[in-house]
């Protein structure tokens, strides 16, 4: 860094110290989707997605090492938890990304201020407002002008609903949110996201609308994954009208993605389209998400790593 005095490098010297995450692999899917597996020591390991499109590249970024939440159709909290990820060690996944897909044939060309990353989602592995100190570090990192400078329009975090941290997170630093709801109903969602038992529906849904009022973007996303004759009737779809009706925001349905042992089945196709109309019909905007990077275990909850559980939930599971 030439540009800062010979005198301050010397201090940096002594204080300070930058690493790259090692990578354990990097898979290349057939549509391009790209995931690395980086190497957290102790035997632990993170997954970081690049999905490109032919508007945008978007990249998956993890913020811990595995997740205590225990979602039971998600890949990653089957995988337990073990630490949270520092702000180095999340903006530290943006800086190699960058770099690795600047190698490739067809970024090469692009300018220096030319960005090949120009979305992030925190969607990763992990629940990102568990991690608040270091996860909103790293995010005014790349809202930073003289850091990654990009818009808080298209950096968007993705919560299972910690009421009492999307307050604090409209306040300090906000980006545009996702709720993973994937439940029109606390009886469901209890079930499948635990966390709701702390934070019920209406709790949740009051804080969307506080969080609104300061968000980048003039509505929420409800991220909801279609799990057969779990929450995928019409019925239910009816509900989740009724549910977000007050929240200004657009749905966004996720076929499930099958893992080893998960016990869920993807919902069919003609049911996710029916459920998808009654919403639209009711005058909710909804999206069906395309599954990207699947053949290499890139979708949306498959991400596992690898994770020294230190919450015991494999164990826990294998007794069942």
């Amino acid at each position: 860094m030439t540009d800062l005095a010979k005198s301050f490098r010397s201090s940096l010297d002594q204080v300070a110290k930058i690493e790259i995450p090692e990578i354990e692999y990097d898979h290349l899917s057939q549509d391009g989707t790209r995931k690395w597996l980086l190497d957290m020591g102790t035997k632990n390991g993170i997954e970081t997605v690049f999905i490109p499109e032919e508007s945008r590249g978007t990249l998956c970024i993890s913020s811990q090492v595995g997740c205590a939440l225990e979602c039971t159709f998600c890949s990653t909290g089957r995988q337990g938890f073990n630490r949270n990820l520092t702000s180095a060690e999340i903006i530290g996944q943006l800086w190699l990304a960058n770099h690795k897909l600047r190698e490739q044939s067809n970024y090469k060309s692009l300018k220096k201020d030319e960005k090949v990353i120009t979305n992030v989602v925190m969607m990763g592995m992990g629940e990102p407002l568990a991690n608040y100190k270091h996860v909103v570090h790293a995010l005014e990192m790349m809202l930073d002008d003289y850091v990654y400078g990009l818009s808080r329009r298209k950096v968007t975090l993705s919560t299972s609903g910690l009421v009492p941290a999307i307050d604090k997170l409209r306040s300090d630093c906000p980006v545009s949110l996702a709720i993973s709801l994937h439940a029109p109903n606390n009886e469901i969602r209890d079930e499948i996201v635990p966390i709701n038992k702390k934070y019920p529906l209406d709790d949740l849904m009051k804080s969307c609308i506080r969080y609104i009022e300061k968000a980048p973007r003039n509505f929420i996303t409800f991220e909801y994954v279609m799990l057969e004759n779990v929450n995928d009737s019409v019925k239910q779809a009816k509900e989740l009208v009724g549910l977000i009706k007050d929240v200004p925001s657009k749905v966004n349905l996720i076929p499930f993605n099958p893992f080893p042992n998960s016990g869920y089945k993807c919902s069919k196709k003609i049911a996710i389209k029916i459920f998808q109309d009654t919403l639209m019909d009711a005058g909710v905007v909804t999206t069906i998400r395309k599954t990207r990077g699947d053949d290499i275990d890139a979708a949306c909850g498959q991400l596992a790593g690898q994770v020294q559980d230190k919450t015991k939930r494999t164990q826990r599971l294998q007794l069942i």
